[in-house]
């Protein structure tokens, strides 16, 4: 799949799972702004992109804030005038008893993780409508359906992703959006070959994921040959979810 002259927007892309969306799509021709938080991260995302060969733009972004968030949309549209595929990744966790939890805490993960998919996605879309339509992924997580203790916020925010997903690809789908969501598993971003045998062995698909596979979820649920597909989540994650454990 070549994408040539496609404008990609991916938040959250300065490492981890965003940094190889963007990756992904600027290997296969698209121009990829690179939406962050931490200035280092998405001027190094850029370099490599560009080393690789690749079109990157990096535009500093705090999606918790409103304000950041017009701005970066309003860029995009001053300097290209479209917007094809957004990737809503960004995102932070909170591991924090619900006996302890701050209000500002609860509210900081659900502002970054929740309300910027919505303001996100409303600003794409006002993009893509004017080009003919285009096409949007909520990163969620598998925590949507299944919880470790004090996960509270974080649990709730991506419950909200999915649901946020299929309520916008009802609203969108008049105007030719595409609006699905991935909930990533167990994706290793740190050193891979530091994981031990048990920890892939306890996958039925026998191994840890990958960011990578993230990304390739993403070109699926993007591409123009696979327009029938809206309003769906696509859980990647080894079939860990699947699974039944006894103790």
């Amino acid at each position: 799949m070549l994408l040539e002259n496609q404008v990609v927007l991916v938040t959250g892309a300065g490492r981890g799972i965003g940094r190889s969306v963007a990756a992904t799509y600027a290997s296969k021709g698209a121009v990829v702004v690179i939406a962050e938080r931490n200035a280092g991260d998405g001027e190094t995302a850029v370099q490599s992109i560009q080393e690789q060969g690749g079109q990157a733009v990096f535009i500093q972004t705090d999606v918790s804030v409103p304000a950041d968030i017009e701005q970066l949309f309003r860029r995009v549209d001053e300097q290209w005038g479209r917007l094809d595929v957004l990737i809503n990744n960004a995102g932070i966790t909170m591991w924090k008893s619900p006996y302890e939890l701050s209000l500002e805490e609860w509210d900081r993960v659900v502002n970054t993780n929740l309300r910027s998919v919505f303001l996100c996605s409303r600003e794409a879309a006002r993009l893509m409508r004017r080009t003919g339509g285009g096409a949007i992924v909520n990163i969620a997580s598998t925590r949507a359906h299944m919880s470790e203790p004090d996960t509270e916020a974080y649990a709730a925010s991506k419950g909200g992703v999915l649901a946020l997903t299929h309520a916008l690809a009802v609203s969108l789908g008049p105007d030719r959006i595409r609006v699905n969501a991935v909930s990533p598993g167990w994706i290793e971003t740190g050193d891979y070959s530091m994981l031990r045998p048990e920890d892939h062995e306890q996958h039925p698909s026998r191994r840890v994921g990958k960011p990578d596979d993230i990304a390739r979820a993403c070109l699926y649920l993007t591409s123009p040959e696979n327009d029938f597909i809206t309003g769906a989540e696509l859980v990647i994650d080894g079939g860990m979810s699947r699974k039944m454990i006894y103790i």
